[in-house]
């Protein structure tokens, strides 16, 4: 099903002005949210060990509340966020966002108790007793917190590795109720939030967004796409031991704002496939007639993806990423990928500059896949693909990743921006040469899959 297509050649760009943006526009919200706490506190009110003790937990609730609202909306999957941004950087700061979620929740809850039990002078349990049964929405709150302290200590890297990828999902789900549960307190008892002001209008209005911006990423964004295109399984193709094509059709493909290295959220409305979605990258550039994704078997759900029959309704979240050619910020590009990282690859290889360089790694000949599509679009886009094959402890490929073996490869990989997708251990070495051959940092381009 392989065809000619013809791509634009586009001026390198950036891309980077977005997360900058972004970046100043969270200090921003933050400090404005600080400001206007200290220009709502009455001279004086921090008088005394206890006094301090509440507005020190004012501040780190309102911290906290925040590190929330930003938490949900970088992973509320609105486009703008995800096309201008990337998967890599959300996913990165959602995740180093969590720690300082916690801890300014706890010390939050912490330093409110303590300090109104000091005000009170009543003991730390009492007070906590008093705080669950006479003021408003507390008990919600508590729940939110040890619902977010759980979330917290389950996102351990070495707990996540073992989690079933279920059981996370739920997990991120139970966020949503945290926001839910918090909301009501902050209201209810916050000196800043519970009368009318600008600082209560900049917190509803932070509200809003960040809700909109989850209907419209998660629900209503979706929906249209899908109702729109109304995507279906075209055709089930074998592509090694271990690795099958799925070619998707749909209506008005033509209008998909998608290009190569783009990726989609799946999910198959089949029995026992459709509660769960996956990411998976396209494997050949949009044409308008389907969309193509390649997919390794590594679990009980993707050997049942092998299986779908044609028909089968699919539901389509994206496209995403910011793995593609316009991302670039040089005229050429060296692309590097190992085991299904090829799929992603194979589709840039379309839509990058002629004379790009291709390097991929696999283990033995059969693993290798796309051999036939890419040597006929080296060929049609003036490329050169070098097949590296045997075991990482071969002379070929251990030569092929060090310094010397990938500048003897490619002579300017210094003037080329650098596509990596495949195995954990394949992109941090290929980082590691790389950065020893002083390639820039802006033109390391990683998988949207490869944090």
């Amino acid at each position: 099903m392989l065809g000619p297509t013809t791509r634009v050649e586009r001026p390198p760009g950036g891309g980077r002005g977005a997360r900058y943006a972004l970046v100043c526009a969270f200090w921003l919200g933050l400090s404005i949210g600080l400001w206007l706490w200290w220009s709502n506190t009455p001279a004086g009110s921090v008088d005394g060990t206890g006094a301090a003790l509440v507005e020190a937990g004012r501040i780190t609730g309102l911290v906290g509340g925040y590190a929330l609202l930003i938490q949900i909306l970088l992973m509320s999957r609105v486009r703008w966020l995800e096309r201008h941004v990337g998967a890599n950087d959300l996913l990165a700061w959602h995740r180093d966002l969590g720690a300082t979620l916690v801890i300014m929740v706890l010390a939050h809850a912490v330093l409110i108790t303590l300090g109104l039990a000091s005000m009170d002078e009543e003991s730390v349990l009492h007070e906590t007793w008093m705080l669950l049964t006479l003021y408003e929405d507390m008990i919600s709150a508590f729940v939110a917190t040890g619902l977010l302290v759980g979330i917290g200590l389950l996102a351990i890297r070495t707990v996540r590795a073992i989690l079933p990828y279920e059981v996370w999902y739920f997990l991120h789900l139970v966020s949503y109720v945290v926001l839910l549960l918090g909301y009501g307190h902050q209201f209810a008892t916050g000196r800043e939030l519970s009368e009318p002001g600008p600082a209560r209008s900049f917190w509803i209005g932070l509200y809003a967004f960040v809700l909109a911006c989850l209907a419209w990423g998660r629900l209503i964004g979706p929906f249209v796409f899908n109702v729109r295109h109304r995507l279906r399984i075209a055709e089930v193709v074998p592509e090694g031991s271990d690795m099958f094509s799925i070619y998707v059709r749909g209506r008005q493909l033509a209008n998909v704002d998608a290009r190569a290295g783009h990726f989609f959220r799946w999910r198959f409305l089949a029995r026992g496939l459709w509660t769960q979605t996956h990411p998976f990258s396209l494997s050949a550039a949009p044409n308008g007639t389907w969309l193509r994704l390649t997919i390794k078997v590594v679990g009980d759900h993707t050997e049942q993806l092998r299986w779908l029959e044609p028909g089968t309704r699919v539901f389509a979240q994206g496209p995403n990423g910011m793995f593609t050619a316009d991302r670039r910020t040089r005229h050429r590009a060296l692309l590097i990928a190992g085991g299904s990282g090829i799929a992603p690859i194979r589709a840039l290889l379309e839509d990058l500059p002629r004379g790009t360089i291709v390097i991929y790694r696999a283990g033995s000949p059969d693993d290798l896949i796309f051999k036939e599509e890419l040597d006929w679009l080296a060929d049609a886009r003036d490329a050169v693909v070098y097949y590296v094959v045997g075991s990482r402890d071969d002379p070929g490929p251990r030569r092929t990743m060090t310094p010397r073996g990938l500048r003897d490869l490619v002579p300017d990989v210094g003037r080329r921006d650098v596509y990596l997708c495949g195995p954990q251990g394949l992109v941090s070495a290929a980082v590691k040469v790389l950065r020893r051959l002083r390639v820039p940092q802006r033109q390391i381009h990683l998988d949207p899959f490869e944090f």
